[in-house]
């Protein structure tokens, strides 16, 4: 009976799915368990139009995880869970149980947790060190949701001259390391549209930042980073990317 909003994939689309996958279409009709699961990824339960798509949120279909909705120029587009981007073509085609938006790709599920991310992604291996230093892989791989604000090498070596340490210093505190990285972690999924801005935002390590119009974070040293890159999905939150290492107070 609905209503739902079903978003539907092109012939075209798929055709870049297989290939993608590297399926042949046989192959994935028969997967009923993966067709089920991507499947229902492209339904919501409820009817949401064009002009109803809360922009820039966290969008949660039937099959569970997330996706969002962005609008670039005059289209919509869609960032699924592995971060992969699919343009809506047709809007608001209204049928009796609901209505359908086109899309020119299949979207999937997220498939990595944050620490997958992270070591997936070469700008974040030093901080990948650090948490597997401070024995918190368990913690960042768990059911969350999470919302990690995470340092690139760069800004680790910026660090590093900082504090005048060298990495295996660094490394070997775990007493600091844990204070450092669980002051970079916030409760809860935050994406980009949802971060409070000019207010106190309490972290696991329990010390605040506020992070300003400009996405400029203010730690409590009263040092500056730089918010370089939102949104990108995982299994369990979203990692923002930043160009400095926060700092809790002494």
């Amino acid at each position: 009976a609905g209503p739902l909003t079903v978003f539907a994939p092109t012939n075209t689309a798929f055709a870049a799915l297989l290939t993608e996958l590297g399926v042949t279409k046989d192959q994935l009709l028969a997967d009923k368990a993966l067709l089920t699961a991507v499947l229902q990824y492209h339904v919501l339960g409820g009817q949401v139009l064009s002009t109803q798509v809360p922009l820039g949120k966290a969008i949660t279909p039937l099959a569970g995880g997330i996706f969002k909705i962005d609008s670039s120029g005059s289209s919509l587009v869609v960032t699924d869970g592995r971060n992969r981007l699919a343009t809506i073509g047709f809007t608001d085609l209204r049928v009796k149980n609901g209505v359908i938006h086109s899309l020119d790709k299949v979207l999937l599920p997220a498939n990595k947790n944050i620490v997958q991310t992270a070591q997936s992604l070469p700008q974040f291996s030093i901080l990948v060190e650090a948490v597997v230093a401070a024995n918190l892989q368990g913690a960042l791989s768990g059911t969350g949701p999470l919302t990690v604000f995470a340092p690139t090498n760069d800004a680790f070596a910026a660090l590093l001259t900082e504090l005048n340490l060298t990495k295996a210093q660094l490394l070997a505190n775990t007493a600091l390391l844990t204070q450092v990285l669980t002051y970079h972690v916030v409760p809860g999924r935050v994406l980009k549209a949802d971060v409070p801005l000019n207010t106190p935002i309490t972290t696991l390590q329990g010390d605040s930042f506020s992070v300003n119009a400009s996405l400029a974070i203010t730690d409590q040293r009263a040092r500056r980073a730089n918010i370089t890159a939102t949104d990108v999905l995982t299994s369990n939150g979203v990692i923002h990317v930043i160009d400095k290492v926060i700092l809790p107070r002494p």
